[in-house]
C-alpha cells in the first residue's frame, strides 16, 4: 500500500464440469480454472535510476470451490505464493530473476496450447513422470527482445549436502515473435525427477501463424526418462495442432487435435477439444469446452479438471467431458 507501483491482481474462474468414462461411472461438479488459472498474487516494480530497476512477484493458487490454496505445487489446504515467488534486476541488460518460477522450456512451448493449459481441453503431454512445470530455487535470466529473438535460461538448486548434482534442474528456450509469426524452442533436464528415474530430460517446439481470420498453433515434443539402476528409458512423444478465430467483436472460437505416444504401452491417445469463449468486457467472461479422448488398446490417458476427480478409464476406454463456466480478473 506504501508504494504506488505495487499491484494486487488475480483470477476467480469457476464452472460446471461433466465427465463419462466408457465402461464407467460418470461425474460431475464445480470445477475451477476451466479458462484461466484462479490465482491471487502481488507484483511491483521500483525504478532504481539508470535504466534499472528492482521488481518481485508473489503469487498462490485459489481452488476457488472450497477456498483451499492448492495448486501451482502447493498441496493445501493454506495458501502458499508456489505459483511463483521471484525478485529481480531489470534493465538495458535483460531481467535476472531468482526464486520458484514457470521454467523457461515450459513457458515458451505450452504457450503454443491453443486452450492454455487448463481445463478439459488442454494438451496433456506435459508434466509426466517428474517433467517440472515450475522449480524452486532457481537462478534465471532472460534477454531483452532482439529484433523479435528472445531467450531464457534457468538453473535450479538441488541443495542436497554431499551431492550437489542431486535434484539439480537446468533449462532453456529460445524465441521468435514478429507480426504474425511466433517459433518457440525449449529444452531441459531435470536430475532425480522421482524414486524410479535418475534423469527427465524434454526437447519441445512450437509455432503459430496468425491469419488475421484464423490463427494456428502446433507444438510437438519428445520426453525421455532413465531409470534407476538402468534399462531402457521411458520415451512419450505428444503433438497438438490448434486453430482459434474470432466470432464478432467479443467471441472466440478454439478447437484443438492432441497426441500421445507412451513408447512403453502399447496403443496411443488421440484428443479432440471444442470451445468458445465469450467476453462480457475486458475482465469477465463466459466459456464452454468439450474433450472427447479416445485411448488405443492398453493406452489411459484421461482428461483433467481442477477440483472434480475423474477416475482414470481402463486401457483403451474413452471419454467424454463437457465444461461451461465463467471467468473473471482484477
Amino acid at each position: 500500500m506504501a508504494q504506488s507501483s505495487v499491484t494486487l491482481f488475480g483470477i476467480v474462474d469457476a464452472g460446471v464440469t461433466y465427465a463419462k468414462t466408457s465402461g464407467g461411472d460418470s461425474v460431475y461438479g464445480l470445477t475451477n480454472s476451466g479458462n484461466a488459472t484462479s490465482r491471487l498474487g502481488f507484483r511491483g516494480v521500483e525504478d532504481l535510476g539508470g535504466g534499472l530497476k528492482a521488481g518481485f512477484w508473489l503469487e498462490g493458487a485459489i481452488q476457488n470451490d472450497s477456498g483451499t490454496g492448492a495448486g501451482g505445487g502447493a498441496a493445501g489446504p493454506g495458501f502458499e505464493f508456489k505459483r511463483r515467488s521471484t525478485v529481480s534486476l531489470m534493465g538495458n541488460f535483460g531481467e535476472v530473476r531468482l526464486g520458484r518460477e514457470l521454467t523457461a522450456a515450459y513457458n515458451t512451448v505450452s504457450a503454443y496450447d491453443v486452450f492454455g493449459q487448463v481445463g478439459i481441453g488442454q494438451h496433456f503431454g506435459f508434466g509426466v513422470n517428474g517433467s517440472p512445470f515450475r522449480v524452486s530455487n532457481m537462478v534465471s535470466y532472460y534477454t531483452p527482445g532482439m529484433s523479435g529473438f528472445k531467450a531464457g535460461i534457468n538453473y535450479g538448486f538441488g541443495e542436497t549436502a554431499g551431492d550437489s548434482s542431486f535434484g539439480r534442474y537446468i533449462g532453456g528456450s529460445v524465441g521468435y515473435d514478429n507480426g504474425p509469426l511466433s517459433v518457440g524452442l525449449g529444452l531441459e533436464q531435470q536430475n532425480d525427477p522421482s524414486a524410479a528415474f535418475d534423469k527427465e530430460q524434454s526437447l519441445g517446439l512450437g509455432a503459430s501463424y496468425n491469419f488475421g481470420v484464423v490463427k494456428l498453433a502446433g507444438l510437438v515434443r519428445q520426453q525421455r526418462n532413465t531409470p534407476v539402476g538402468g534399462g531402457d528409458k521411458w520415451k512419450m512423444n505428444s503433438a497438438s495442432l490448434g486453430v482459434t478465430a474470432p466470432v464478432g467483436a467479443a467471441g472466440e472460437v478454439r478447437a484443438a487435435y492432441n497426441y500421445y505416444d507412451v513408447k512403453s504401452v502399447d496403443g496411443k491417445a488421440h484428443q479432440l477439444s471444442l470451445g468458445y469463449v465469450h467476453n462480457l468486457s475486458k475482465r469477465t467472461a463466459l466459456y464452454g469446452t468439450y474433450a472427447f479422448l479416445k485411448n488405443q488398446k492398453s493406452e489411459t490417458f484421461s482428461v483433467s479438471a481442477n477440483g472434480l476427480g475423474i477416475a482414470t478409464p481402463a486401457g483403451g476406454k474413452n471419454q467424454n467431458a463437457l465444461t461451461v463456466g465463467i471467468r473473471h480478473a482484477f
